[in-house]
């Protein structure tokens, strides 16, 4: 039989075994929580200690604010345009007589001058659709006006606002001197009770880690000829790592701040407009825009050819490289250039200085 002496001393045993599983338990707990929070570190090839790297994310594209689209003039007497710089994507498609007009994206940017706002045209539509945009014009065409109404689109047009959403300047002629901003979009927006956030994914497949194209072409300098009149080049800044955009051989700079307009991306499509039968004999145009594409992606002076695939009017456009697989776009802005089939496309590995014709 064990003295008392000798159960005493069990009993104190067992209660420091008992404190070191407790201790042991926290410790363990702590690594837990702290590995949870990220906080620990990893060996590298060398045999350093180093933190474990952040995950980043995409900035041109964030958050779930809705989409605004606006349309931009872009005739001669229109330039320079103000806002094209914190779109995150702008497309240009041509119009009638040669000329081209924009649609510039907004997501999350303030910008406090955008325009020379002009009027709708009813393809542009497919691409503010797609990407869930809320559609900003002033005026439109007669088939735009019908689409608007059959495909319920979130408009804001200026000949219907009440005179302070959009403001004609006196620095340029009537009809290319209306201007918006951001927040008086938002504003009409909000009072005509449109959806304001949208969780649609971007249309674009952005990326954050470098996109370099080491496999493509040479593509320095970039020459697009929409038609006979519309002429765009592009021109990399290595140094930068974006494109200058010029046009008929001008510079194209932001009409407030006065600096040349950049992207970090270009999509080129080739799919052919056609002018429309219509009553009013305007030179109005179609373009023939559902189907599958060729292409070009352009980015820190290198280009691919690609897949341009839109299977409704609708419905989100997809890029492909040639094997099938969604291109991986670079975290920045970008101009969708859509040009004609038979469109002489230029690219070259260095700037020649001069704006190549079709």
């Amino acid at each position: 039989m064990k003295s008392e002496k000798g159960q005493a001393g069990t009993k104190i045993l067992v209660a420091i075994l008992v404190i070191l599983i407790i201790v042991a338990g926290g410790v363990l707990g702590y690594k837990i929580i702290k590995d949870k929070e990220n906080q620990e570190t990893a060996v590298s090839e060398e045999g350093t200690i180093q933190p474990k790297k952040e995950e980043k994310t995409v900035q041109i594209f964030k958050g779930n604010d809705r989409p605004i689209a606006v349309m931009i003039d872009n005739h001669k007497d229109a330039w320079p345009q103000a806002g094209l710089q914190k779109a995150y994507m702008v497309y240009e498609i041509i119009a009638e007589g040669g000329e081209t007009r924009l649609m510039a994206l907004f997501k999350g940017a303030e910008a406090e001058k955008i325009g020379p706002v002009r009027s709708a045209r009813h393809y542009f539509l497919d691409y503010a659709m797609e990407n869930d945009a809320i559609y900003t014009h002033f005026g439109e065409s007669p088939q735009a006006d019908s689409d608007i109404k059959k495909y319920s689109v979130n408009e804001i047009d200026g000949i219907a606002e009440d005179g302070t959403t959009f403001t004609r300047v006196k620095d340029k002629a009537a009809p290319h001197n209306a201007v918006t901003s951001t927040a008086k979009l938002i504003e009409s927006a909000k009072n005509k009770k449109y959806k304001m956030t949208s969780n649609e994914k971007s249309v674009l497949n952005y990326v954050t880690e470098e996109v370099n194209l080491e496999e493509g072409q040479s593509a320095v300098s970039v020459t697009i000829p929409h038609s006979q009149l519309q002429t765009v080049k592009y021109v990399y800044d290595e140094e930068n790592k974006v494109y200058k955009r010029y046009a008929r051989g001008i510079e194209q700079t932001d009409w407030t701040s006065k600096e040349i307009i950049t992207t970090k991306n270009i999509i080129i499509t080739f799919c052919d407009n056609y002018t429309l039968a219509d009553k009013e004999k305007k030179g109005r145009q179609g373009l023939k825009n559902i189907g599958t594409f060729d292409g070009y992606y352009i980015t820190n002076g290198k280009a691919i050819k690609i897949k341009c695939i839109k299977e409704a009017r609708d419905e989100k456009t997809k890029y492909q490289d040639l094997e099938g697989n969604e291109i991986k776009v670079n975290d920045g802005n970008t101009f969708v250039n859509i040009c004609p089939i038979a469109a002489k496309v230029i690219l070259e590995p260095g700037d020649t200085g001069v704006v190549e014709t079709p």
